[in-house]
């Protein structure tokens, strides 16, 4: 029977759907427009409606007490965000274990390039504004969007080696590091030790039950959010840094081998064929069904649980916590009195840093040590790509929007922030996407 033939109509529907959630542009691409959403949303007649929302609380009640109670905008941020962050978090162990940060000679020049795509974008800001509150945003400019630099990126198709959209993932996977390390150290607020000490601890549980063997989703989701994420929430350090360091606890190793699985599917699907099916029904007979359970079975034993978590959240992140952070963060009043708009250095100095410090750090920390021959090019590199790439780079949306909301209580900074954001990761995106497209990759 031709598979075509046994689609259902909802088939028609639903794989166009899944085709597009599968392109790696499309998360940037709906990024984009959860952007565009967000503005449209704060400069209409739905703002004051748009802002009251985001400002409606909500939390637990016990005993008429009333835990968690927070608004809207901070559960999509501490909330939502963290489940972001998790995954981040999950990437990160899988490059570390098995992926381009596992070769220490592989992973040198991204990570030299993402060191010096932070320290030249925080110098620069610092330039800009090197006292007063002001001087706390110098996080921001630091982070690079991996979605929309990635999704600019693979927009030019095989035009772009495959090897530089490997460099470009792996330094926006150790940039993200870098960034959760910031938050950590620099954008935590006051710290209850009572409550960080139990998260600790509850993180431990989590580890030992690691090497222990428990591959469990559930167990790790239970201790993860009721215990790590809720007791690092209550301690004052950001939640996000719980959902980091709880992904590093998950299981990245299997229990049966490749070979023992393949030969082990073997047998089963032997077994399927050879069992007479039920006559005129579409229905299976309970030993087809005991054979697809242990095919079940042994898939799930062969696939690490981090890979497993990673895949099944990797959609949800990309087309639904990353698109409604965008609506909630973005959304800026265009009616901007430019007076107050450089009555300080926020903006010059998120832009600059940005646009600037990444190129600079991104471009020339690697070039030198290509030069020096302290580390290798990847193949198909040239100082065109390079280039590219470190405009690309300077695009930082989301992280830089979330490091932001951090850094500021004063909302006219986050305003300012805002623009600076958008005008950097606007030109940076275009600027990028010219020098890779052009057709002489010499």
């Amino acid at each position: 029977m031709n598979y075509n033939d046994t689609q259902k109509p909802i088939d028609k529907i639903v794989r166009p759907v899944q085709r597009f959630i599968q392109q790696e542009k499309s998360g940037g691409l709906l990024l984009g427009i959860s952007v565009i959403v967000a503005l449209l949303l704060a400069n209409t007649p739905l703002s004051h409606t748009y802002h009251e929302i985001l400002e409606q609380s909500f939390g637990f009640r016990w005993n008429n007490t009333i835990y968690f109670e927070y608004n809207i905008h901070h559960w999509i941020n501490d909330g939502l965000m963290s489940i972001f962050f998790f995954v981040v978090g999950l990437e990160l162990k899988r490059e570390i274990i098995g992926g381009e940060l596992s070769n220490l000679k592989k992973a040198l020049l991204p990570i030299i390039a993402a060191v010096g795509g932070m320290l030249m974008p925080a110098l620069i800001y610092l330039l800009f504004n090197p006292s007063g509150e002001p001087h706390k945003g110098w996080g921001i400019p630091m982070a690079t969007d991996i979605a929309f630099a990635l999704g600019v990126l693979y927009l030019l198709g095989n035009r772009i080696p495959l090897a530089l959209k490997v460099f470009l993932t792996a330094l926006a996977i150790v940039d993200d590091l870098g960034a959760v390390l910031v938050i950590a150290f620099f954008y935590t607020a006051e710290i209850n030790m009572i409550y960080l000490m139990a998260g600790l601890i509850i993180l431990a549980v989590m580890y030992l039950g690691n090497r222990l063997g428990v591959r469990s989703i559930l167990f790790y989701a239970l201790f993860g959010i009721c215990g790590v994420w809720a007791a690092f929430l209550l301690s004052g350090v950001h939640a996000t840094i719980a959902a980091v360091l709880a992904a590093f606890t998950i299981p990245a190793d299997v229990k049966i081998p490749e070979n023992v699985f393949i030969s082990k599917i073997q047998v089963y699907l032997d077994r399927f064929k050879n069992i007479d099916p039920t006559e005129n029904t579409p229905t299976l007979t309970n030993e087809q069904l005991h054979v697809l359970e242990q095919i079940n079975e042994s898939t799930l034993a062969a696939t690490p649980p981090l890979q497993r978590l990673e895949h099944a959240m990797h959609p949800a992140v990309s087309f639904l916590i990353i698109p409604v952070f965008a609506i909630a963060n973005a959304g800026i009043s265009l009616d901007i009195d430019f007076d107050s708009l450089f009555n300080n250095n926020i903006a010059l100095g998120t832009a600059f840093g940005l646009i600037g410090g990444k190129v600079l750090g991104v471009v020339g920390f690697s070039y030198a040590f290509i030069r020096l021959k302290i580390a290798d090019a990847p193949e198909g590199m040239n100082f065109r790509n390079l280039l590219g790439l470190g405009f690309l780079a300077s695009i930082g949306f989301t992280m830089s929007l979330f490091i932001t909301s951090l850094a500021f209580s004063h909302e006219e900074y986050h305003t300012q922030a805002k623009i600076g954001i958008f005008a950097a990761s606007i030109t940076g995106g275009i600027i990028g996407y010219i020098i890779l497209n052009k057709k002489t990759q010499q």
